[in-house]
């Protein structure tokens, strides 16, 4: 049967407007990121679990989509440790050339790239055969997609599916 995962990132916050960096912050949607969440139509699917990141703005999105989701801390965001609720200007250049360079990235008081991409696929390989959907983060569907080769950005309350396989 195989594994696929419908990818569904939060609605917009005032962080993500803002370019902020937004990991374990629980920061909650925006009015208009609920609106549009409002109007997301997902194609009806007899999903084998549902499973939202334990952070507000999954749970919220989740409410506002009408699904009952399990909370699960694994799907949380990268710990962006002393550089959440930053920009990018705010970052200085030793720390903006180690974020470009990204696979050896690890956040000051935060997490390294390799520990957040061994979360996500731990909790990745304990999912059954079937169709998932996973309420997250933008941090988690780009290691996702990254892993299976795939470059495309996903905006809030955008969502896409991905065949995965099994590693």
């Amino acid at each position: 049967m195989g594994l696929t995962l419908r990818l569904l990132r939060h609605g917009r916050t005032e962080w993500s407007d803002t370019g902020r960096y937004t990991g374990h912050a629980d920061v909650g949607l925006t009015a208009p990121g609920r609106q549009e969440l409002a109007a997301v139509e997902l194609p009806p699917t007899d999903y084998a679990s549902v499973v939202a990141s334990d952070l507000r703005r999954c749970q919220e999105t989740a409410e506002l989509i009408g699904v009952a989701a399990v909370s699960s801390r694994e799907l949380r965001e990268f710990d962006f440790g002393r550089m959440e609720g930053a920009t990018w200007d705010d970052l200085d250049s030793t720390t903006q050339a180690a974020l470009l360079a990204y696979d050896e990235f690890v956040a000051p008081g935060g997490e390294s790239v390799e520990a957040f991409g061994t979360r996500v696929d731990r909790f990745v390989a304990g999912l059954a055969d079937g169709h998932h959907l996973l309420i997250t983060h933008g941090g988690v569907i780009h290691h996702l997609l990254r892993r299976e080769g795939v470059a495309r950005h996903i905006a809030p309350g955008e969502w896409i599916d991905l065949e995965l396989s099994r590693r």
